[in-house]
């Protein structure tokens, strides 16, 4: 998971295997952040749709902007107006691609993941470096 301001500059990165929920990561993920900045809007995809996450980010003074899940039983929590936000993702999506660039990073060759998870964070470095 990667968490970036919104030029695409990487903040923070976690690694975390595939079995726990998304939903889950995003809170530590904003802990890690290397800059005691920490944007007022979180731009998510679907699998944040949660409204315990929506009131604890709430309290963080954290706006969640996600989409709604299909077949949502409960009313919906926020109208049209802050998902015209979620059109900047393509912004997260970028970065995710500069990321991928490292090939070290696309197929894991490390045994250990705090191995794993310095490169990314090099890799997130290096990047940083380049815009400058």
């Amino acid at each position: 998971m990667v968490l970036v301001d919104g030029a695409g500059l990487p903040l923070a990165v976690d690694i975390e295997s595939a079995s726990p929920a998304e939903v889950t990561l995003i809170e530590p993920l904003l802990d890690q952040a290397v800059t005691p900045y920490v944007p007022p809007r979180l731009i998510y995809d679907r699998a944040a749709d949660s409204d315990p996450l929506r009131q604890r980010l709430a309290e963080r003074n954290i706006e969640l902007i996600c989409p709604h899940r299909r077949g949502r039983v409960r009313p919906a929590t926020q109208d049209g107006r802050p998902l015209r936000r979620y059109r900047n993702r393509w912004i997260v999506e970028r970065t995710i691609s500069w990321l991928q660039s490292f090939k070290r990073l696309v197929t894991r060759y490390e045994f250990y993941s705090f191995l794993f998870h310095s490169f990314a964070k090099l890799a997130c470095l290096m990047i940083v470096l380049r815009r400058f």
